[in-house]
C-alpha cells in the first residue's frame, strides 16, 4: 500500500522491478513505465492510498499491472492538445501493452489495469 505522494510513483517502479526480476524478466522498461503512468494518475487524481498488484495471467504467462485507488473517476484517453504539458501518458500506455482498461469495484473506488505485451 502507498501513501498519495510524489514518492508513490518511485516506489512502485521499484515494486515492479523487483518482481521481474524473480521472474527472470530482465527488460522491465515498459513494465516500470506502465506502473509509473497508473500510479501517478491514482495520485493526481484519484483518491486516498494506491495499492499495486503485479501478477502474471493465468493463461498467457503475461505480466498484469494493477493500481487502486478509492476514486471512481475513469481515466481516459484525451484529445490532443499539442500546447498542453500533460495529458500524454495514457496515449503512451495505449501503445505500450497488449491492453489496458478500468473496473469500478462494488465496495467503491476502481482498478486501473495493464496487461504487458
Amino acid at each position: 500500500m502507498l501513501e498519495p505522494t510524489d514518492r508513490a510513483p518511485l516506489l512502485a517502479r521499484r515494486f515492479l522491478a523487483e518482481w521481474f526480476a524473480k521472474w527472470g524478466i530482465e527488460d522491465d522498461d515498459v513494465g516500470r513505465l506502465v506502473v509509473c503512468e497508473l500510479v501517478t494518475n491514482s495520485y493526481l487524481h484519484g483518491k486516498g492510498q494506491i495499492v499495486v498488484r503485479v501478477f502474471r495471467d493465468e493463461r498467457d504467462g503475461r505480466p498484469v499491472v494493477e493500481v487502486w485507488d478509492a476514486g471512481e473517476e475513469r481515466p481516459e484517453i484525451q484529445p490532443e492538445d499539442t500546447g498542453a504539458l500533460t495529458g500524454r501518458g495514457l496515449v503512451l500506455l495505449a501503445e505500450l501493452v497488449h491492453d489496458w482498461g478500468v473496473r469500478l469495484l462494488n465496495e467503491g473506488g476502481k482498478v486501473v489495469w495493464a496487461t504487458l505485451r
